[in-house]
């Protein structure tokens, strides 16, 4: 079973006499700034003057400096820039103004699993990555709940990495429901599988297979639409709260009948060996080198495909379709 922390293993005043940069100002580094200001801890951000974050970092109270500034004037740097911008701002603006017993905080492990951030021996690393989105984890916080979190530690320079980690998770209220050690390995590679074979990757290419099966086979694709996607947040709002069991309760039977005889023949064995040969390529680092050199060339495959899925007969019938619906809110 993992090891799981909650408030009363975590001290907040091991960070009371440290500032704590958080280097980006997007959807994480927004909310985690504003929960440990709220914490009553001493933040700086760092954001691009000029972009809309930089922008928004202005509404929210702040007065941001450069990355470099932020590093330098920390003793707690937070990275929280997407991840394959990471290594450039670490190298250019961090590790030129890292001090002897700084710390060094992810909350995604890709870049040091990888070897893309090389960090000094002589600092802490540690991870402290919530399981939601930078809304949700704002929106638990005032509600003084908290959204669990995983916490790891990668290097241990001063012999605090971990308490100074968990000091961080309930600054941010994570602590409140539950912190589940891990390590960066085990969190870098479930997360890329899980986002390639069923969150993103698998979920996006189900649909559109059903989708086109449908039309294929003479049904009206706004039809098709709906029944393979639309209603598809019908059974994850079933799910979260209930789990598979929960969402095969709240269904019809015929539904759960369907569920239970034809689900394995969308998934076979040769689908689950596809998966085991996915997790393989994300283990051995196949996937992480085919990513950051994908982003080095000007990513010519990513844009390619991305176009031409943009360009499939089901977002234009989702488009048309959502025009119906304004009780939909576009969160783009």
């Amino acid at each position: 079973m993992a090891r799981m922390y909650y408030d009363d293993a975590a001290d907040l005043s091991l960070l009371e006499d440290k500032r704590i940069a958080i280097i980006g100002y997007g959807i994480q580094g927004g909310a985690q700034s504003l929960c440990l200001r709220d914490s009553g801890l001493d933040v700086v951000v760092a954001e691009l003057e000029g972009t809309p974050n930089y922008d928004r970092a202005l509404a929210d109270g702040w007065e941001p400096v450069s990355a470099a500034e932020a590093a330098r004037q920390a003793q707690v740097v937070q990275i929280l820039t997407q991840d394959h911008v990471q290594a450039m701002v670490y190298k250019g603006d961090i590790e030129p103004n890292l001090d002897e017993g700084d710390a060094m905080v992810f909350s995604h492990g890709f870049n040091i699993h990888y070897g893309q951030i090389v960090p000094p021996d002589s600092v802490d690393v540690f991870m402290v990555a919530p399981k939601g989105p930078g809304a949700l984890v704002r929106e638990c916080y005032l509600s003084d709940i908290g959204v669990p979190s995983l916490v790891a530690v990668y290097q241990d320079y001063t012999g605090n990495a971990m308490a100074l980690a968990l000091a961080y998770a309930k600054a941010i209220k994570a602590t409140k429901a539950g912190v589940i050690e891990t390590t960066f390995q085990e969190e870098t590679e479930t997360d890329l599988f899980g986002e390639q074979a069923v969150l993103c990757g698998g979920v996006s290419e189900l649909i559109t297979a059903g989708f086109d099966t449908l039309v294929e086979a003479g049904y009206q694709p706004e039809i098709a639409y709906f029944e393979v996607l639309h209603e598809l947040k019908l059974i994850m709002d079933l799910i979260y709260p209930r789990g598979i069991g929960g969402m095969r309760r709240g269904v019809s039977d015929t539904a759960t009948y369907g569920d239970l005889t034809r689900g394995k023949r969308v998934i076979t064995d040769e689908t689950r060996a596809e998966m085991k040969r996915m997790l393989e390529e994300v283990q051995n680092g196949e996937f992480a080198k085919e990513w950051i050199l994908e982003n080095q060339t000007g990513r010519p495959v990513f844009n390619k495909l991305l176009a031409r899925a943009e360009q499939h007969p089901i977002e234009e019938v989702g488009r048309q379709l959502r025009a119906m619906m304004p009780f939909i809110e576009d969160e783009e």
